[in-house]
C-alpha cells in the first residue's frame, strides 16, 4: 500500500512532549523531551534508526491500517499537532 507522506514540518513539538504518551515515554530524557531530539536543528539524532512509534507511516502500516483509513489518521494527527 502506497501512502501519501505524513505532512510533518519538523517543528519538534511532538519530540518535546514524549512524556505525554505511554508509547513514547521511554524516550523521555527526564524533562519531557526526547533524548534524541537536537534542539538546535529540531531534528532527530537517530533519525535513520528511530523507534517504530516515531515512524508515522511504518507505525500506521504495522498497527492501524486495519483500524482507520490513512487520510482519517493523518487528519486526526494533524489536529493533534496543531494543538501542541
Amino acid at each position: 500500500m502506497t501512502l501519501s507522506p505524513f505532512p510533518c514540518n519538523a517543528c519538534g513539538k511532538c519530540c518535546r512532549r514524549v512524556h505525554a504518551s505511554e508509547q513514547t515515554a521511554f524516550l523521555d530524557r527526564g524533562d519531557g523531551v526526547c533524548r534524541h531530539f537536537v534542539e538546535e536543528t529540531h531534528l532527530c539524532a537517530i533519525y535513520d534508526i528511530r523507534p517504530l512509534v516515531c515512524r508515522v507511516e511504518d507505525y500506521y502500516r504495522a498497527n492501524l491500517q486495519d483500524v482507520i483509513e490513512w487520510d482519517a489518521f493523518v487528519k486526526l494527527n494533524v489536529a493533534i499537532c496543531e494543538k501542541l
